[in-house]
């Protein structure tokens, strides 16, 4: 099974979900706003690629955070963070069979697919 976890409007989102598309595979896509997450399957992706990898301190919510926050911020409270603000969560999440990858570049979904 293949899952797509991220935001529909997010443009890397666009890009990996096109990317999917024209390599004729066939995929599931989870909105984390929409549909939501739990702490269980984030503490995996935590597990699997490391916390600092899963947040996102590049997008508008992480800056939007009062510093005294983002200061605090560590493999201890992150979950929590991203629980309350799904939007930290870097985008896409792939999901294959359980392996996880953070972000989307073409030539690693392709050699992921090959």
């Amino acid at each position: 099974m293949i899952t797509v976890f991220g935001i529909k409007n997010c443009d890397t989102i666009k890009k990996a979900r096109n990317w999917l598309t024209d390599h004729s595979i066939d995929y599931q896509f989870h909105d984390v706003r929409t549909d939501g997450i739990d702490a269980e399957k984030i503490e995996y992706w935590i597990e699997q690629a490391g916390w600092e990898s899963v947040l996102n301190r590049r997008g508008t919510t992480w800056r939007k955070l009062d510093s005294s926050i983002q200061e605090t911020i560590n493999a201890d409270t992150v979950t929590a963070l991203l629980l309350e603000h799904p939007a930290m969560i870097k985008r896409p999440v792939l999901d294959v069979d359980g392996a996880i990858t953070i972000g989307f570049k073409a030539d690693q979904y392709q050699t992921i697919f090959n």
